[in-house]
């Protein structure tokens, strides 16, 4: 465990000897200093606290604050003092001193003190830390892939991130939806509120209204405290909700009446909050299509797509794969410690030909088992996931006539592009620019079934 750093900047033996006693070294790092050269020249930034007595030989302990203050203008500092007016008090706070006490003083106290300032500073650490990690991560250069539709998509996402409209992001599974969503977050006024995801799936229909609105002590068996929801813990920032079209009929209507009147009403409660949300909301299904069916409110449709992001599967900007798979080889190879420097051509000819179904984050994982899995300093197919492999070796191994061949190429391409449809025939024939009875033709001929 790393050790905290105490600079105790004090003229005094018998000081000395009670700070060493407080603050063990198994746990304190205690740096001591007698006068104002002594304390510039142990003072670094990474020191936790410093505990500055008012009275130095030659200077002052403000002075020495002062000084210290420019080279680290973070610094976080007690003052002691035997001499304790309000007037000094009031000084120190106001050029930075975070606490002020009279000698003698008490041990207990005092540690009580410095332990509070360390884990506040701690704290301070890393909330800048993280939002610096978030704005790294999640800004729009950050994001992978130089293709003319990924760029279309990140001007796109740059004009509406500082609005407060609702955004509708749709693409298959692992295209980065969530990806996209915590960009236009982070883009945007809101970017220092709370971001909360929310995913609909796989949550028991009777408990998505205590999650989303929260709940009364009481309001149903097994509450026994009151308990804030997602609406009010993201209140002035953003919720996104992944899979929106698994939502309970009864949660979208709930859902649509804080859209339009930006209150909820927690389970149990009599009582109308206020929240003010920005609803980012995505999908893998044609959302529209269970509209027609009546799964999904047609007004709620209308009020979350009020922009439509369509993010395309990474089949239709092969371009980028070259720099995802590059930025996956790195990041890998560093975190694990493996001495890869680059990719074969044979292996990133596999990475273009093969067709990606579960898209980014498949790739993802592949370039990750590569990293692992291989032997050399070179990325070989050798490393690739069978399926992978497979499929270019099927393709390799079609025989017979040329019609034969062609038939079977359609085959596939009909089967694949049904497969991301969901064996719709519809969407597929707009996948494949077709006509409906065209593609219908064409499966019948073909023998195609699912």
């Amino acid at each position: 465990m790393k050790r905290k750093i105490v600079h105790l900047v004090d003229d005094e033996s018998i000081i000395h000897d009670i700070f060493k006693k407080i603050f063990v070294e198994s746990e304190y790092q205690l740096r001591i200093s007698e006068n104002k050269s002594q304390a510039k020249s142990n003072h670094t930034p990474d020191v936790d606290v410093v505990i500055m007595d008012q009275m130095i030989p030659g200077s002052s302990g403000m002075e020495i604050f002062k000084e210290l203050k420019k080279d680290d203008p973070e610094i976080k500092a007690i003052f002691l003092t035997a001499f304790g007016t309000i007037e000094a008090a009031i000084e120190a706070i106001k050029q930075g001193a975070l606490d002020y006490l009279q000698k003698p003083f008490n041990n207990i106290e005092l540690k009580h003190k410095v332990d509070r300032v360390i884990k506040e500073k701690k704290l301070n650490r890393e909330n800048t830390q993280l939002k610096k990690t978030l704005n790294d991560r999640f800004s729009f250069d950050n994001i992978i892939g130089r293709s003319p539709l990924l760029k279309k998509i990140l001007n796109m996402v740059e004009s509406v991130a500082d609005s407060n409209s609702t955004i509708l992001i749709t693409g298959e599974s692992g295209t980065g939806k969530e990806l996209i969503a915590k960009a236009i977050h982070s883009n945007s006024n809101r970017k220092n509120m709370p971001f909360s995801p929310f995913n609909s799936s796989n949550i028991p229909a009777t408990l998505f209204e205590s999650l989303l609105f929260g709940y009364k002590k009481g309001a149903y068996t097994g509450a026994a405290s009151d308990k804030k929801g997602v609406f009010e813990e993201a209140d002035g920032g953003t919720i996104f909700f992944d899979e929106i079209a698994n939502l309970t009929p009864e949660t979208q209507a709930k859902i649509l009446r804080v859209l339009q009147e930006k209150e909820i009403q927690p389970l149990g409660s009599n009582q109308i909050k206020k929240v003010d949300v920005r609803i980012l909301a995505a999908t893998n299904i044609d959302l529209m299509s269970k509209v027609k069916s009546g799964e999904f409110r047609e007004d709620l449709y209308y009020r979350l797509n009020i922009i439509g992001i369509h993010l395309p599967p990474l089949r239709d900007r092969k371009e980028d794969i070259p720099i995802l798979a590059d930025t996956f080889m790195k990041r890998y190879s560093r975190e694990n410690k493996k001495p890869i420097k680059g990719m074969s051509q044979k292996f990133l000819r596999q990475l273009m030909e093969y067709n990606w179904p579960g898209n980014i984050r498949e790739l993802q994982n592949a370039m990750l088992r590569a990293v692992l899995l291989n032997q050399g300093d070179l990325l070989t197919p050798d490393a690739l996931p069978q399926e992978i492999l497979s499929k270019k070796k099927q393709q390799r191994k079609e025989k017979g006539s040329f019609n034969d061949q062609v038939d079977a190429f359609k085959r596939q391409v009909i089967v694949e592009t049904l497969e991301e449809n969901s064996w719709i025939q519809k969407k597929a024939a707009e996948d494949l620019q077709l006509k409906p009875s065209t593609l219908y033709e064409l499966i019948k001929r073909l023998g195609i079934q699912k």
